[in-house]
């Protein structure tokens, strides 16, 4: 089923950035920094300064420097009574904002009321030298303060000045003119950082049994479970089959942990001694950091491990130590598996968590963010609308974020990054997010979601360059709505072909998934806590990755119900299909003769196929090549991106769109809850009675030789038998022959009405006459 294009708005782009991927140039950063745009930086790292005056009246100073290129100024922090400071600290200035032919660094004495000026030292822009990676960083040398009039006083500063690109390693720790309007305690949260996801791994818990437990109540057979809980996770068994003092579970709990490993896994065995009351029997902490990790399938050594009983005697907690209750677990830290943080449809890993498992990699991805354009405003700031955007992209255990680019819609960060590639069907995600915490700080401020891109790996051509400016969607209450467009360049480098096509013939994930897989409904909540881990740690780095970008790049509610989701796959199923029906109404016009000239071909070749059935494979295969060879030319020459048409984001109506954003549990209404409550009663319905139908047609086959319906059994049992000698008797491509000529026979040897053996399967019985 084809679908119409959507809107040109809404498509990717092909771009021309000025890159050096691809050209001849003589400078050296054409081949280390290639996909992105160069950008010129008048770069001052104001190290330390030495025997600076005493400016107040306890004979010390209050120094800090003051770096200033026409409009913009960069200050340093300032120390208190301190004539020797060292600061350490890099200005960045834009070279497409240079105002001024000269460079001012000046040293001043924080006061109340008004900073003294203690001296300066004065750069023409003309003679500052130019530096290019890989070359070492520049000394910093020292220089004598002057005053205003250019006389030599008391006071040195040690300064290193230059020319360079965003190449530089101190561009991401740099202050930059871009952002002169950030505070201090702002500055932290707009620069660019890498952050690696915390190592996850599966830890099993196999409850085995327990021994000598003491119940409090001996008059009745305790009903014992086990409850684990490892962090926010929390898991029980089933209630015992032998209800004693020994019961036994072999029951499996898995639960999530990242490493280092901070909480231990609490263990308590409890008796239901009534409706919702549980009582403990015992208690046992197990540290993460001592168990057993495995790196396959083989069984890791059980132990037996001691319950503490806790009582309550006059509001005080004490430890019953006269007889010792016991409980027998295997605990593992499973290595072999890969542990799902992400939705499994665009996983960008898929290695498992123990190193020693890992195959080396295949090639290597370079992604250069060069620039958006077009953003809309996020926020307000002083009566007008503002963003401040950075992006962030996502491969395996890497993540990065660029800069902010403070107060622009059309941000140009040109930054590049790579990663490792261990399996070419992964996809790379990157978002772009406006900052909300530039002038407040933590301050309660979440950083709005801009927009999202994805790339699958596998639809790259190798060692080419990409250079597309793609849509940035967001699906709104509102409606879709295009947020603005981000322009990146990415390749896909390959080290080895034979090592990546051979990857096609490797399962997608590790091979503990099939040996010992998990259930459906396991992975999906083992995920959701992984989700929660990794976006928890990451929001406690510096800068934090907010807990709210972390799940827009990881999908967390993509598995929540959508009425517009729901109908987006089944049009993909019906586009699926559309060949199966196409070929079917093909065949339809062949048997009844639309076009006599093609029925006439396909009656010759239908008898050479059955002269000669040696071949029809390889007629098939070679069918299937020359389709392949057609398509060659009207192949995809750009990656994939966001479709509206195909999301049905466009045509969704704005109730299911409300419904989509509702909370979980609903925060709606109950009279909108009960019209949605009934609206996806009817669809069920609708599903149900497919199911049924599905269901009715397997019976019937069944009912052929269950003598459910006597008559029929009889008949089909007795046709059996003459098909099977006539058939004996008769060569195969003889009754093959005859069975084509008839089903291709001409419309006037035709009946309108049902055939026999059709007529016949409908009349077999099915069991929906015994369903309530």
């Amino acid at each position: 089923m084809q679908k119409p294009p959507q809107p040109q708005d809404f498509a990717l782009k092909e771009t021309s950035p000025n890159i050096g991927a691809g050209s001849v140039t003589g400078d050296k950063l054409s081949c280390t920094y290639d996909l992105v745009e160069q950008m010129q930086y008048l770069y001052v790292r104001v190290v330390k300064a030495k025997d600076l005056p005493a400016k107040d009246v306890t004979g010390s100073c209050d120094p800090y420097v003051e770096v200033k290129l026409g409009n913009y100024k960069g200050v340093t922090r300032h120390f208190e009574k301190k004539s020797n400071p060292e600061w350490n600290q890099v200005f960045a200035f834009s070279k497409d904002r240079l105002q001024a032919s000269f460079l001012e660094a000046v040293v001043k004495d924080k006061d109340v009321v008004l900073d003294d000026f203690m001296g300066r030292v004065i750069f023409d822009l003309i003679d500052i030298p130019k530096r290019i990676p890989p070359d070492s960083p520049l000394a910093p040398q020292w220089y004598r303060l002057e005053d205003r009039k250019g006389v030599k006083v008391k006071g040195e500063l040690m300064l290193a000045v230059w020319m360079g690109t965003q190449a530089d390693e101190a561009f991401p720790d740099a202050w930059h003119s871009d952002a002169a309007t950030v505070g201090p305690e702002g500055v932290n949260n707009i620069r660019s950082k890498v952050y690696l996801s915390p190592k996850l791994w599966y830890v099993r818990v196999n409850v085995i049994e327990a021994q000598d437990l003491l119940p409090n109540d001996k008059s009745r057979y305790p009903e014992v479970f086990v409850k684990v809980m490892h962090g926010n996770q929390v898991l029980r068994t089933r209630i015992s089959q032998s209800k004693s003092i020994n019961p036994m579970w072999n029951e499996d709990l898995m639960f999530v942990a990242a490493e280092p490993f901070e909480e231990p896994l609490f263990l308590t065995v409890e008796d239901r001694v009534g409706s919702g009351k549980d009582e403990i029997l015992g208690k046992c902490v197990i540290a993460l950091q001592n168990v057993q990790r495995r790196l396959d399938h083989k069984p890791v050594n059980t132990r037996w491990f001691n319950l503490e009983k806790h009582m309550i005697i006059d509001g005080e907690q004490k430890k019953d130590i006269k007889f010792a209750s016991r409980i027998h677990l295997r605990i593992c830290l499973d290595g072999g598996y890969h542990v799902l943080d992400e939705s499994t449809h665009y996983s960008s890993d898929l290695r498992p968590t123990a190193k020693q498992l890992w195959k080396s990699s295949i090639g290597i991805l370079e992604v250069g963010v060069l620039s958006a354009v077009g953003l809309m405003p996020m926020k307000t700031k002083d009566g007008r609308g503002t963003t401040d955007a950075y992006c962030v992209a996502k491969y395996g255990q890497k993540w990065v974020r660029t800069r902010t680019i403070v107060d622009s819609f059309n941000p140009k960060w040109n930054e590049q990054y790579i990663w490792e590639v261990f399996d070419p069907c992964t996809v790379i995600t990157m978002g772009v997010f406006d900052n909300g915490h530039i002038h407040g700080g933590d301050k309660g401020g979440k950083d709005s979601k801009i927009g999202k891109v994805r790339i699958r790996l596998s639809t790259l051509e190798a060692d080419r360059v990409y250079t597309h400016s793609y849509p940035l969607l967001v699906l709104h209450p509102s409606g879709v709505k295009k947020t603005g467009e981000i322009q990146l360049a990415v390749r896909f480098t390959c080290l080895s072909l034979i090592n990546m096509l051979h990857m096609y013939s490797h399962p997608l994930l590790p091979k503990m998934h099939y040996i010992h897989p998990l259930s459906v409904i396991q992975l999906d909540s083992l995920r959701h806590q992984a989700m929660q881990i990794v976006s928890m740690r990451l929001s406690r780095a510096e800068p934090p990755l907010r807990k709210e970008v972390v799940e827009y790049m990881l999908d967390v509610d993509s598995h929540m119900w959508s009425m517009r989701r729901s109908k987006a796959n089944f049009f993909r199923i019906m586009g699926v299909l559309s060949g199966l029906i196409a070929v079917g109404k093909w065949l339809d016009q062949i048997c009844n003769w639309k076009n006599p000239l093609t029925t006439i071909l396909i009656h010759v070749l239908y008898i050479i196929l059955v002269l000669y059935p040696e071949l029809i494979l390889p007629t098939i295969f070679l069918y299937l090549f020359l389709i392949g060879i057609w398509n060659f030319r009207w192949r995809p020459r750009h990656p994939p991106h966001m479709d509206t048409r195909l999301s049905h984001a466009d045509a969704a109506h704005p109730d299911e769109r409300d419904e989509e954003f509702d909370t979980f549990p609903t925060s709606r209404p109950s009279d909108i809850v009960r019209m949605r409550y009934d609206r996806l009663r009817s669809i069920a319905g609708r599903v149900q009675t497919v199911v049924g139908d599905l269901a009715t047609q397997g019976e019937r086959f069944q009912s052929l030789l269950s003598w459910r319906d006597p008559r029929a059994t009889t008949l089909f049992v007795t046709l059996c038998l003459i098909a099977a000698i006539v058939l004996y008797v008769t060569p195969f491509q003889v009754v093959a022959l005859l069975a084509g000529i008839y089903v291709l026979r001409h419309p006037r040897f035709r009946h309108k009405l049902p055939s026999a053996p059709l007529n016949f399967f409908r009349r077999l019985p099915a069991r929906s006459d015994s369903m309530l």
